[in-house]
Order: C-alpha cells, then structure tokens, then sequence
C-alpha cells in the first residue's frame, strides 16, 4: 500500500472536476487503477475523505460490519457507506467531485487535498487555512501522543 502524505493546493474547474496532483498519479494507477472514492469526513465538517478503491473497500467491510442497533453506527455507515460515489481518474488526471459532496464540504473553486496515509483529506482553503491557526492544546493531547519521539 501506498502512503500518501503532502499538502497540495488543488482547483476545481467550472464542471466540478479536480486534477489530482503529478505527484500521486502513478501511484494511484498502480495501487487501484484510477479508481477512487469519495465519502464524507463522519468526525469534521467541511472535509471529504478521498480512497483508492482497495482501501476503500476494507474501511468499507468494517464499518458494514459494525452493528446496526446503535445510533452512531447507523450514523457512521450512513455518512461513509451511504454517501460514497466512486470515481476514476480520466487521462488528464481529473475527477469529476459530486455535486452534492462538493456542496456538504462547502468546496468552490480551490481546494486544499491532503495525502494522510491511506487516503486523502479535501478541505476548502478557508477550512484548511482555519484549522492550521487551531494549535493542539494541552488537554487535548492523548497518552499515545505523548509516547511520540520527534
């Protein structure tokens, strides 16, 4: 599997498609053949989560897994299973975002795509922007992050 990582600053033309960065092209032609989906964020607003299909598909099994008598599974399956739109990479390396996921994200003309690991994260500018001028509190560090060695 491929990590992805890296902050690029994407657009989003008049029809709504987004060209993935150089960077991540063969990769993703290697890793999933140009096939990716696209899901809500479930934790953050503003945020769309982006996969190649095989990762995809193992957060997809387990979350279909999970219970469905509790309200936040339905919750996470509804705004990870439900809301999922597959696309695939055309030969410019574009994507067409639905419109529907592009408006709950708050998304317009640029866009800030970030390679987290295993998949990527696609906030608006303004979002993004906001979120860097956040720093992380001390109350809010956990015990695994205090084990961390910079």
């Amino acid at each position: 599997m491929s990590l992805f990582y890296g902050e690029n600053s994407v657009s989003i033309d008049d029809k709504g498609r987004l060209s993935v960065p150089t960077s991540y092209r063969d990769a993703l032609s290697t890793l999933c053949q140009n096939r990716l989906v696209i899901t809500y964020n479930p934790f953050e607003r503003e945020c769309l989560w982006i996969f190649p299909l095989l990762e995809w598909e193992r957060v997809r099994d387990q979350v279909v897994s999970l219970g469905s008598f509790d309200a936040a599974h339905r919750e996470l399956q509804r705004k990870l299973i439900g809301a999922a739109a597959h696309v695939s990479l055309d030969s410019n390396g574009r994507f067409l975002l639905p419109h529907s996921a592009r408006h709950a994200a708050g998304l317009s003309k640029s866009a800030v795509l970030l390679g987290m690991g295993e998949k990527f994260e696609l906030w608006s500018d303004s979002a993004q922007q906001a979120r860097l001028e956040q720093p992380i509190t001390e109350s809010a560090i956990t015990d695994a992050m205090r084990a961390l060695r910079f």
